[in-house]
């Protein structure tokens, strides 16, 4: 919901400023998702009238106009294209020097060789909606050289609020209100809304079929209003504001009693209305065009507004074309009700429409409110709109409006869910600003809830009301009582079962092997370190310490495969022990050993098993998990265990930290496995260092992607090209995507094109082309110069 804060102001005006009132309505249950200006930035903009308008020597859609914008200078001459102006219209002017919204600077100009001083606006100009259809029309009385700003009172802000399914009371500015005036202890001061007295004896005759559905029925009959009136601009604007856009005035005051008080109601020409209004669900085979323009189909279900010849609204949710308000109108019924929530629960769904009636309904509506909302909109109408009002019309059901039956509430359980006690005084100063009905038994109280809060049911319903009022932040923090022996671990570091489970969710499977090994197999996997040969080893095959976790999952492998197991995927987290100057160094790798098919066998699947790049995505996955995976780099390497030309080592921030690769073909001949087998192996420590969680706000403004073709020598990894890219992409460079690679016809021998993909944002404002081809220009140079990259023509 939308809420003006001027217009709260009104109701309740506490001695806080606009981010303290944001902080406290998000701290009290009410997210504020966002506080936005009630209108674009401009300055120099003035109330302007019309003196004359001619046309335009040489253009047919151009008018030229003198206005006078109460300077105190001879009128203005302003070259104007509106189809609306017109000799006598107030609209507003931008004067030469001022600017409107998104920069634009006014200036004199020529138009088609007519001088132009100033400009003459419409509502988008303005940035107040988005009408641009014409000039904005103002009112014949808005004062000549007044500040638009000023007259409309645009020194306003719009707090948009997020609130819970359990919180229907809070949309209108009503609801809002009242837990502002709570919160800050001060007083309420709603618009004084007294009865007003039929002049009429009109009535219409109301029918309620389905009294469980629609407890409480009310109307009234309007008749001779002025179709030609016009909605006061207070009005539009506040309604705007609200985020709805003004229709006219009937349709305008039925929207803003429902932003006012949280109550849907509706307006009906009763000139197309026929031998009174009936309740009713809706019969088999029956359709309704509604406001929209679009024809439904109704389910039986559904509940309808009809009168003797069809239906004329889906109740709750909005109203049928045939029987709306239109500008002949001069005859009206307003109808006001209460539903049953879970009638119109889901209604609005099924026939593809969300309707600011079924939003409220559907959370529920104050079953006593409908009297004081249809009092309310009759004197907004009878004051924009004259006419003479009728008796009011009301059909309830008693047995089926909601109860609000006594909830006991005990200081010891408030005691036990806030874990403090409360005084019985600030218990019953919160109850009662709620507007429950308190009555006190000793330690305990008896509490009634309001008509208006549908949540409050059960005693922990209001034991949470008395901590959301006192203040989450200032219930009080008490340590478990228990002895317990907690890890400490930084918040930045990856927990290890965490890159287990990174694993298991790719399809791999957790081994376990022994810390000793064959020492053969380990010098021919691993001759770069000296074997740890045990005192007295179990057997002859397990007679060293393991350097590397290679041996027992390429054990495991071929364990597996001999047991027809054709596609396999094994990892292990473990120590390795190298012996380093006199000492035996202990260090947790995690290594992984894979080969088979890509994915289990099935017909839209080829049948060939994997490669480097299918064990590469799943290192990658693990590290991505940190938050760091910028500072890993793949470089071609030699390992004696690995492929010549399909491995790789694993640097992070220029450090070796592991390998991957496919396995060398004479060792796959030698262990009777797969030419496919892929392995690889990473240093827990360099893995699970990852960066600490910090909030950054998303940008409101929209990306913008340049993609680049380079040419580079083939030797060129494309991992310090995306390096270099980054470092010279700046804060601005949000994302690179290295999305092509081609070598042959059109490209040079011993060169590559590589297409990258650069995606810019800025936090604070839209992006120029400027500012996109300055940061390209930076990353072409750089690449340019350390990498002797060209860009593909």
């Amino acid at each position: 919901m939308k809420v003006s804060e001027q217009w709260l102001r009104e109701w309740v005006n506490p001695p806080v400023g606009t981010a303290e009132l944001a902080e406290q309505l998000t701290m009290a249950g009410l997210e504020v998702d966002s506080i936005e200006p009630a209108a674009g930035g401009f300055d120099s903009v003035v109330v302007g009238e019309v003196l004359e308008v001619s046309p335009h020597p040489d253009a047919d859609k151009l008018r030229v106009c003198r206005v006078d914008a109460g300077q105190g200078a001879d009128p203005l001459q302003i070259v104007c294209g509106a189809p609306n102006v017109h000799q006598g219209m107030r609209a507003p002017v931008a004067l030469v020097g001022g600017k409107l919204p998104g920069g634009l600077k006014i200036k004199k100009a020529k138009l088609r060789g007519v001088e132009s001083f100033g400009m003459l606006c419409s509502a988008r100009e303005l940035g107040l909606s988005e009408d641009h259809a014409g000039l904005m029309a103002l009112p014949a009385d808005a004062p000549v050289g007044t500040d638009i700003r000023d007259y409309l009172k645009l020194e306003d802000s719009i707090i948009e609020v997020d609130l819970t399914p359990n919180r229907g009371d809070c949309l209108g500015m009503e609801g809002i209100a009242r837990e502002v005036a709570l919160l800050n202890d001060c007083d309420l001061t709603p618009p004084a809304i007294e009865p007003v007295a039929a002049q009429v004896e009109d009535s219409f005759p109301v029918t309620v079929d389905a009294p469980a559905a629609c407890p409480r029925y009310l109307g009234r009959v309007i008749r001779g209003i002025d179709p030609g009136a016009v909605t006061p601009l207070w009005m539009q604007e506040r309604l705007r504001r609200g985020g709805i856009r003004p229709l006219g005035p009937v349709i305008d005051v039925t929207n803003y009693v429902l932003l006012e008080l949280g109550q849907p109601m509706h307006g009906f020409d009763l000139g197309q209305l026929q031998d009174g209004i009936r309740v009713r669900f809706a019969a088999p085979g029956e359709k309704l065009t509604l406001l929209d323009g679009r024809e439904v189909a109704l389910a039986a279900d559904s509940l309808v507004i009809a009168d003797a010849r069809q239906p004329l609204a889906l109740a709750g949710v909005m109203g049928g074309e045939g029987s709306g308000v239109s500008d002949s109108t001069r005859d009206v019924f307003l109808e006001c009700a209460f539903f049953d929530p879970l009638h119109i629960a889901g209604r609005a769904r099924a026939y593809g429409l969300q309707t600011d009636s079924s939003y409220r309904f559907e959370r529920g509506v104050d079953p006593e409110l409908q009297i004081r909302a249809l009092d309310r909109a009759t004197r907004l109408l009878l004051d924009i709109c004259g006419g003479r009002p009728g008796p009011v019309i009301e059909v309830s059901s008693e047995a089926h409006l909601p109860r609000r039956p006594a909830i006991r509430l005990r200081s010891a359980r408030i005691r036990r869910l806030l874990g403090f006690e409360l005084k019985p005084a600030e218990v019953v100063g919160i109850l009662e600003g709620l507007g429950c009905a308190v009555d006190a038994e000793r330690e305990d109280w008896s509490v009634t809830p309001p008509s208006h809060r549908f949540d409050l049911a059960i005693e922990a319903d209001l034991i949470e009301e008395l901590g959301r009022v006192h203040g989450y932040n200032r219930l009080p923090s008490r340590a478990p009582a228990g002895r317990l022996q907690m890890t400490p671990q930084r918040e930045e570091q990856i927990d290890g079962r965490r890159l287990r489970l990174a694993l298991v969710e790719r399809g791999y499977q957790e081994a376990i092997t022994y810390s000793f090994v064959d020492a053969g197999l380990q010098e021919r996997l691993d001759p770069e370190h000296r074997a740890i040969p045990l005192a007295n080893p179990i057997s002859a095959d397990l007679a060293v310490m393991r350097s590397t976790l290679w041996p027992g999952l390429l054990g495991a492998l071929g364990h597996n495969l001999r047991r027809q197991q054709e596609r396999v995927r094994l990892f292990e987290q473990g120590l390795n022990f190298i012996s380093q100057d006199n000492e035996i160094k202990q260090e947790s790798y995690i290594a992984g050993v894979l080969c088979g098919r890509p994915l289990p066998e099935q017909w839209g699947v080829a049948g060939a098993g994997v490669d480097f790049y299918d064990a590469k995505a799943d290192v990658e996955a693990l590290l991505r998990l940190g938050g760091c995976f910028e500072a890993f780099m793949f470089e071609a390497g030699q390992h004696p265990a690995l492929h010549p030309g399909r491995s790789a080592r694993i640097l992070r921030d220029g450090r070796a930290v592991g390998w991957l690769g496919t396995l060398h073909p004479r060792h796959a001949e030698e262990l009777e496995l797969p030419a496919d087998t892929q392995l690889f192996e990473l240093e827990i420590a360099a893995v699970a260092a990852g960066r600490k969680a910090a909030f950054e706000a998303i940008s409101r403004y929209p990306a913008i992607r340049r993609d680049l073709a380079l040419l580079v020598d083939e030797a060129v990894p494309a991992g310090a090209i995306a390096a270099r890219v980054r470092q010279a992409g700046g804060a601005r460079l949000k994302e690179l995507r290295i999305f092509d690679v081609y070598q042959g016809k059109g490209v040079e021998t011993g060169r590559k094109s590589i297409a990258l993909g650069l995606i810019l944002q800025d936090s604070s404002r839209t992006l120029t082309d400027q500012d996109v081809q300055t940061v390209v220009d930076e990353v072409t140079t750089a690449l340019q110069q350390d990498l002797g990259a060209s860009l593909r023509e």
